[in-house]
């Protein structure tokens, strides 16, 4: 939930009984630290910090040319000028400046998605007293996990919102639904499985410890909660009903990520993406120019089933309505 969880959300959910979560991946140090002691403001119980662990990128010459000429039409139809000179990530994978931050105020449980960050970090934090949590989208990626020491295993089925965790072979996504997912991965391996990807009532809840998953993570589930930073296209998504529809894409960040479903999503499934997060260079100027018709609002498939209002809220309903299904 990189740039639709804040502080006040995380808090809100932790202090109702759950454990609120941070997207943390385009954080520079400093906002993370800042974040870091808004939620210990708010909050004396346990929350969860995530992170990317992307490989840094690089683009050739020839790549950044086609992408420029590509993405021309767009340019020209936003009345907007290409980007100027090579891209620059937006933001770092998980590396030591976070893992400086974070063994000085060692979060209670910390998260990846991509993989995992080197083994010295994993140790360290370890060490320090933080449980480690990763996404995995196939079995294969929940035993790599677990042979690297991970504490339990978020399953993310195909469903799920945001950026898919796949990391073992991102050109072959297996894409496979989190109810043929969860349980395949909680025989494979000898750890919890947390469920993720299409949860947002009660129902799903009880389906998945159903399945043999230890717990549930929910994103798409808050996005429209009174904490949570969701813009208006998320608000809409949840009203829309069935109506709501998604699409997954690499065309805008570089990595398969599902979105709001646009004419210019669409389109953009015929540009060969720059490695993310570079990507984002050549996306950014229409983004800004047109915010509507470019968009790049990230949800997943159960955004009709996420309600308005509090946060506190939402987790005491999810709760109630999972014990009245089991």
């Amino acid at each position: 939930m990189a740039g639709s969880s804040t502080p006040e959300l995380v808090a809100a959910v932790s202090n109702a009984g759950g454990l609120g979560s941070h997207g943390c991946a385009a954080l520079a140090p400093g906002k993370l630290a800042e974040d870091i002691r808004a939620m210990a403001g708010r909050t004396n119980r346990s929350f969860n910090l995530n992170f990317f662990c992307h490989a840094p990128p690089a683009i050739d010459d020839a790549h950044h040319a086609a992408l420029l000429d590509a993405l021309a039409p767009h340019y020209e139809a936003a009345g907007v000028a290409p980007p100027t000179g090579k891209p620059a990530a937006p933001f770092d994978p998980f590396g030591e400046a976070a893992l400086e931050i974070l063994l000085a105020h060692p979060p209670k449980v910390v998260s990846f998605h991509f993989g995992l960050p080197a083994a010295g970090a994993v140790a360290a934090l370890k060490s320090a007293g933080s449980v480690i949590l990763s996404s995995a989208t196939t079995c294969a990626e929940a035993r790599w996990l677990a042979a690297r020491g991970v504490d339990a295993i978020i399953a993310q089925g195909w469903e799920a919102g945001g950026h898919r965790g796949v990391f073992l072979d991102v050109a072959h996504d297996a894409q496979i639904g989190l109810f043929a997912l969860a349980p395949q991965i909680v025989d494979a391996v000898d750890l919890p499985v947390i469920a993720a990807g299409g949860i947002a009532d009660g129902r799903g809840i009880a389906a998945a410890l159903t399945l043999g998953a230890a717990g549930v993570q929910i994103g798409t589930g808050f996005i429209a909660t009174e904490e949570a930073a969701g813009n208006r296209l998320h608000i809409a998504a949840t009203r829309a009903g069935a109506d709501s529809s998604t699409r997954i894409s690499a065309a805008v960040s570089g990595r398969p990520a599902r979105a709001h479903r646009t004419g210019w999503l669409d389109a953009m499934a015929e540009v060969p993406p720059a490695p993310f997060p570079l990507m984002y260079h050549y996306v950014n100027p229409l983004r800004a120019a047109d915010a509507e018709a470019h968009q790049f609002s990230l949800y997943g498939q159960a955004a009709a089933l996420a309600p308005e209002g509090g946060a506190a809220e939402r987790l005491n309903a999810l709760v109630a309505d999972t014990k009245a299904r089991l």
